[in-house]
């Protein structure tokens, strides 16, 4: 068994596919768009084959995100292969004006990670 794909839904569609386009070297499937449903898609793959879903639907809503604990999904963890590759793309995030959340650091559990704040306040965490 394994996670076929993981589904994220965004205000802003072609911004989001940009975003993993630009940073994590995504590439974006076809867009499907359901003209019934107002509901629109890219697969976005990434080089191990793992695919991430980017969709949204007419008058979808922002989630009110503050900084604290919810339900739900946490955030999404991109592994970039090496703690030079982490310190690069979080480098590169910055100047482009993303939030650092947290990081580059080694965590209580070993894992050397920084988490950023994709457009759409997201949590991304980027690791080794």
């Amino acid at each position: 068994m394994k996670i076929e794909h993981v589904g994220l839904m965004v205000q802003n569609l072609e911004n989001m596919r940009q975003f993993y386009e630009k940073y994590f070297e995504a590439k974006a499937s076809e867009k499907y768009h359901n003209i019934k449903t107002g509901f629109q898609s890219y697969f976005m793959t990434f080089s191990d084959g793992a695919r991430l879903e980017i969709c949204t639907k007419t008058r979808v809503k922002p989630a009110l995100k503050k900084r604290s604990v919810l339900t739900g999904y946490a955030h999404l963890a991109l592994s970039v292969g090496s703690k030079e590759k982490v310190e690069a793309l979080v480098k590169r995030c910055s100047a482009d004006g993303f939030v650092i959340a947290s990081g580059p650091r080694v965590t209580g559990d070993g894992y050397y990670e920084a988490v950023i704040i994709d457009p759409e306040q997201n949590e991304i965490e980027i690791t080794i």
